[in-house]
C-alpha cells in the first residue's frame, strides 16, 4: 500500500520509502525525502525559486538507470507550476518550477537531482549569477580545484566581483558570483575569458577546453554552464553518487584548508549541523546590493 501524506494541503502518494537508494550507506528513499523536506527545504527552495528545473532521475539509485529530463515528468500534478521556456530556433517547451514544499516533496519522490538555470523565468536568458564549474581530471581531485578556485577568486575580485563556493557533490567545485542582470551570452564570453586566463596563469593545472585527452591531471574550468540553455546542479541537491553527497556550500577557509578530497565531502546527514552553524553560505547571491556589473568588454 502506497503511503499518502499531506503537504501544505496537497495530497501526495509516496512510494517505496524503505528502498535503499545508496547501498554504500544504506540510505533509503524515506531518508532522502526527509533530507529534502526537513533539512534542505528552506535554502533549496530559495535557490529553486522562479528558475526552470531540469531533473536527473535515478529511481533505482546511482548504480541504476539515469535519465535527464527538462520536460514535466509523466503524471506531474496540475498544481505543480510550470513555465514556458524558449528553445533554439524559436521553439519552446514547458519546464517545472519548484516553488513550494509540496512541489519539492513531489519531485524528491521521483528521486532526482535538481538542476537550474542562471536566470529566472521573469527574465529569460538574463543571468543574475555567473557560474564556473571546476572539474578535475584524474588523478587531479577537488584539492587541485581548490587551488584553481583561489586563483579565480582573486581574479574575479580584480573586476570587483565576489565569488562564493560550493562542492559539486561529485568530484569538483563550483564558484558562483552574483551579477547585475546580464545577457547570458555576455556572461558566457566573460567566463570563457576567465578560463583562458586561468590556463595561461596555471598552465600545468588548468585547461579551458573540454577535450578529454587534455584533461588528465588538470582542472577543466567549464564556463559553458552560463549559456542560457544550460543548467547547473542546484545548491543543496543530492547527487547520484555512491553516497548521498550534497552539492554543499563551503567557506573560503574550508577551500583554503582542503588537503584531501574527503575534506570537502558532505553527505545528507551532515547538512543540518552545517545549516545550523552557517545558515545558507550562498545567501549573498540573493542580496541585490551585492550584485555587480561585468566589466566592459575589452
Amino acid at each position: 500500500m502506497t503511503p499518502i501524506t499531506e503537504v501544505e494541503g496537497r495530497r501526495l502518494a509516496l512510494s517505496n520509502l524503505d528502498k535503499v537508494l545508496y547501498p554504500a550507506t544504506g540510505t533509503t528513499k524515506g531518508e532522502v525525502l526527509h533530507y529534502y523536506a526537513a533539512t534542505a527545504a528552506a535554502p533549496l527552495l530559495a535557490h529553486l525559486d522562479d528558475r526552470p528545473v531540469s531533473f536527473l532521475r535515478y529511481p533505482d539509485g546511482p548504480d541504476g538507470q539515469r535519465f535527464f529530463t527538462k520536460n514535466p515528468p509523466p503524471g506531474t500534478p496540475d498544481w505543480v507550476r510550470t513555465a514556458e521556456v524558449r528553445r533554439h530556433e524559436g521553439e519552446s517547451s514547458r519546464q517545472v518550477l519548484v516553488q513550494d514544499l509540496a512541489s519539492l516533496v513531489w519531485a524528491a519522490n521521483l528521486v532526482v537531482e535538481f538542476h537550474t538555470t542562471q536566470w529566472r523565468t521573469a527574465t529569460p536568458g538574463i543571468a543574475d549569477r555567473l557560474v564556473l564549474d571546476l572539474d578535475p581530471g584524474a588523478p587531479a581531485s577537488i584539492v587541485e580545484c581548490c587551488t584553481v578556485g583561489l586563483w579565480l577568486r582573486e581574479r574575479l575580485a580584480a573586476d570587483s566581483l565576489t565569488a562564493y563556493g560550493k562542492t559539486s557533490g561529485s568530484k569538483g567545485l563550483h564558484l558562483l558570483v552574483p551579477l547585475e542582470p546580464t545577457p547570458a551570452d555576455r556572461v558566457s564570453a566573460y567566463a570563457k575569458g576567465l578560463a583562458v586566463e586561468a590556463e595561461k596563469a596555471l598552465p600545468g593545472l588548468v585547461v579551458h577546453r573540454m577535450t578529454r585527452s587534455l584533461r588528465p591531471g588538470k582542472v577543466f574550468v567549464d564556463f559553458s554552464q552560463n549559456a542560457a540553455a544550460k543548467t547547473t546542479a542546484t545548491p543543496y541537491t543530492l547527487r547520484a553518487t555512491a553516497e548521498p553527497a550534497v552539492s554543499a556550500p563551503v567557506t573560503w577557509d574550508e577551500i583554503e584548508r582542503c588537503g584531501t578530497p574527503a575534506d570537502l565531502v558532505f553527505l545528507a546527514g551532515d547538512m543540518a549541523a552545517r545549516l545550523e552553524r552557517y545558515g545558507d553560505l550562498l545567501g549573498p547571491l540573493f542580496d541585490t546590493a551585492l550584485a555587480r556589473p561585468l566589466p566592459d568588454p575589452a
